[in-house]
Order: C-alpha cells, then sequence, then structure tokens
C-alpha cells in the first residue's frame, strides 16, 4: 500500500459525492496514492453536525443544480437528477460497510451499481423491491446482502464511521483526507490532488 493515502468519506445519496467518486479513483492513480473508502450516513453527519442539505433552501438548491451540471459536463460524465430525491440511504450504506468488511473483492462492483442507480440511470432506491433489482443485475443475492445489513456488527461499523468522520472535523459530503487536511465538496479536487502530489 502507498504511504499516501486518499480518504474519501461517502453517501450514495449525494449527487455531489457522485461527481467525486467519477473523479477520485483517477487522482489516487496519478499521483500515486492508495484511495480509501469510508462510508457514511450522511443524515448522521448533518444531525451531528448541525447541518443540512441544501435542498432546504430553495436557492441554493436551484443554483446547485446548475452547478453540479457544469462539472458533469467539465468532466464529461453522466448526472441525472433522481427523481426520487432525496432517498434514504441507511440500508445502502450498510451495504458498503458489509461488503468492505465481509466481502472487500465485491465492493467496487457494489458502488458502481449503486452510484449508477442513483445518478446516472435513475431508479427509486426507496423501494426495496428495486434495490433487490438493483443488486440482482449487479450479480448481488438480494437475500444474502438484506442478511448481511442486518448483522449487528455491520449496522454498528457505519455508526462508527460516521461518528469518527464527524469527530475529524466532517459536516457534510463529499469530504476528502489527505493526512491531516480535510476538503470537502467536488469542487476542491484540485487541492486533493495537490496535497498528494506534495505528500
Amino acid at each position: 500500500m502507498s504511504p499516501k493515502t486518499l480518504e474519501f468519506h461517502f453517501d450514495f445519496g449525494s449527487p455531489t459525492t457522485y461527481l467525486a467518486y467519477t473523479q477520485v479513483p483517477r487522482i489516487a492513480q496519478q499521483t500515486d496514492a492508495t484511495l480509501v473508502w469510508h462510508p457514511v450516513l450522511l443524515g448522521g453527519v448533518f444531525k451531528a453536525a448541525g447541518n443540512a442539505s441544501p435542498i432546504t433552501v430553495p436557492a441554493k438548491g436551484r443554483w446547485m443544480n446548475e452547478d453540479m451540471a457544469r462539472w458533469a459536463q467539465r468532466w464529461g460524465v453522466p448526472l441525472v437528477m433522481n427523481p426520487h430525491f432525496p432517498v434514504n440511504t441507511l440500508t445502502l450504506m450498510r451495504g458498503a460497510c458489509g461488503l468492505l468488511m465481509r466481502q472487500p473483492d465485491d465492493f467496487q462492483r457494489y458502488v458502481d451499481a449503486m452510484f449508477h442507480a442513483m445518478w446516472v440511470a435513475p431508479r427509486n432506491l426507496n423501494d426495496p423491491g428495486e434495490v433487490a433489482a438493483v443488486l440482482a443485475e449487479a450479480g448481488f443475492d438480494a437475500a444474502a446482502f438484506m442478511a448481511l445489513v442486518a448483522d449487528p456488527e455491520v449496522k454498528a461499523d457505519l455508526i462508527a464511521r460516521t461518528e469518527a468522520s464527524v469527530a475529524r472535523g466532517a459536516f457534510g459530503a463529499p469530504t476528502f483526507f489527505v493526512g491531516p487536511q480535510m476538503f470537502f465538496g467536488q469542487d476542491r479536487l484540485d487541492f486533493v490532488r495537490e496535497a498528494l502530489a506534495a505528500a
């Protein structure tokens, strides 16, 4: 493992986090850094940090929609706003934790499938049946997945990861850490790259 790490604190329910997801693997590769995935529950981060979703401020929400479209165009990536937003991502984020803990070889395939179903070809991931369909299409056994996310150790892991993120200063997602330095937002990835290059 490279001595340099890029920690990516993420939740599938954030469109700006999706935008960051399209870029961080390449940034890590280009700077010879190890990408460390850190699932969090964004609602838990908001609550602990006294923050709220930008959509709670209508003018900010409208501006963000336009700004995210600009970033997607700049990076040449698809972004389709999910008509079912906001999505309760508790089960999805437990799934990310569970796969990191128990089936790390399957983790990236899961992450790709969920971000795709949330922000590329939007599905109603508030619906357990739709989640099961997305899992099946990605080659996962939905029943085994539900058993995994019901595991008390997996539930505790998501809580611990969320609390650890907040304890380090996170107040939303996407959040990145390069050593002790924290960066927030997909629009700060140039600073992330610079920090990794200097590390």
